[in-house]
């Protein structure tokens, strides 16, 4: 059953509401959580479900997600399984890019051609979540369906900003609507657990994860102007009244659609008991790096989550989370912040050369106050700058871009000494 299940994930979106973070690289290559990318998600969903054919699709931005996949995942020559990207391309029959979700399968699906499945399971890129798709495959075999679409209840508050769907007492859909405003939603209530339901979460949303069956993919594909599952195949197949299941997941999952949600989504991993859980059973695969252990001198850590190999000398960090390699100096307090870290060590003659030409070195320098912001990878942030987002307008300057009060500092960027950002 386990080869039967072809898995596709969609990494090909510009991501532009997720700028400056994907200035320079496509959505699901962002990183998260200190050592992982976005893309490491959905492929540890699958793999850890049995599923370990695994196609990534990619169109804006690809360099670095296409590196980390091909210096990531490598199986055994014994295996079967691959994680294999399909980048978009112009053919002879076709110089169009991909124009949608779906319009993207359609011009994969040749590459699919030459393996044997009856099932396509076709994910996002850009979500974090822990699911078993094994359970949802069994439930679409079972049910009939021709598709079966993962559904999570959601509130009046939250229903707006999503595709709605309303099922029956078996679970199937009968209707959807995209993003309905709040005076519509009367109605499109459906059946979800006591749980659910004591919360007011009682409307069903499309997370944007699919099943469907081979041909019936195949055949909804053929036809022409439907570029988008969201918002044409979905509807359309309901409107043809196809056996559609709806799949209720009540755990954690949200959709890293902005830098306001990808900053809650990393700093709740701080958290005691976090609702995404690194430490679950279920590993979350990404590049291994043979770096030391992260060192520390002087800092005072509470709800910190330190990736490897970074030098520490900080007086204090707090409901933060720091990337790999970082170098934070002495003196410095960080608090409700990512750092992503760097890609590289500076060698101990550039480090001697900035201090003795008084410039910052890669990481934050000495008695930095930093607050509520993301510093991406490969910053070089100088001594006594404070960064602080809280007390911040929206805007995009040239070493930093502000967003409901959180200060995104830019890829490479460079933080003279003295300087503040508040």
């Amino acid at each position: 059953m386990r080869q039967s299940v072809i898995s596709v994930v969609l990494g090909g979106g510009q991501g532009s509401r997720l700028y400056p973070l994907t200035a320079t690289r496509s959505k699901p290559a962002v990183p998260i959580a200190g050592k992982y990318r976005l893309v490491d998600i959905p492929i540890s969903n699958c793999l850890n479900s049995g599923y370990n054919r695994i196609f990534v699709l990619t169109q804006f931005n690809s360099a670095s997600l296409n590196q980390h996949i091909k210096n990531t995942y490598h199986f055994s020559i014994f295996s079967k399984g691959f994680v294999d990207i399909l980048a978009a391309e112009q053919t002879p029959s076709g110089a169009d890019w991909y124009e949608g979700t779906a319009d993207a399968v359609r011009k994969s699906l040749k590459h699919l051609a030459g393996f044997d499945y009856n099932y396509i399971l076709v994910l996002s890129g850009d979500q974090l979540y822990q699911m078993d798709f094994q359970a949802m495959v069994r439930k679409h075999r079972q049910s009939g369906a021709d598709l079966t679409i993962a559904t999570i209840p959601v509130s009046a508050k939250d229903a707006p900003g999503f595709g709605i769907l309303k099922s029956d007492e078996s679970s199937m859909i009968t209707s959807f609507t995209e993003k309905p405003p709040t005076e519509k939603l009367p109605g499109w209530e459906s059946e979800v657990s006591p749980e659910m339901e004591a919360e007011g979460r009682v409307y069903l949303a499309s997370m944007g994860i699919y099943i469907f069956t081979r041909s019936v993919l195949e055949d909804m594909l053929n036809e022409k102007g439907q570029h988008d599952f969201g918002k044409q195949i979905i509807p359309q197949a309901i409107a043809d009244k196809r056996p559609i299941l709806s799949y209720q997941y009540d755990g954690y999952w949200t959709d890293i659609g902005t830098i306001p949600s990808f900053f809650e989504a990393n700093i709740g991993i701080t958290e005691n008991i976090p609702k995404f859980n690194l430490f679950d059973t279920n590993p979350v695969f990404t590049r291994p790096r043979m770096l030391p252990p992260s060192k520390f001198t002087g800092t005072a850590l509470d709800r910190a989550v330190i990736a490897d190999g970074c030098i520490i000398c900080a007086s204090k960090i707090e409901n933060s989370v720091i990337g790999v390699r970082s170098r934070i100096g002495a003196g410095t307090v960080i608090t409700n912040s990512y750092m992503m870290g760097s890609d590289y060590y500076q060698t101990l003659e550039e480090l001697k050369r900035a201090e003795d030409s008084d410039q910052p070195i890669l990481g934050i320098g000495d008695r930095c106050e930093i607050n509520n912001a993301i510093l991406d990878k490969n910053c070089s942030i100088g001594n006594d700058v404070r960064i602080d987002g809280t007390t911040l307008e929206d805007g995009d300057f040239d070493t930093h871009f502000v967003i409901d009060k959180i200060v995104v500092i830019k890829k490479n960027a460079t933080i003279l000494n003295g300087t503040i950002i508040a």
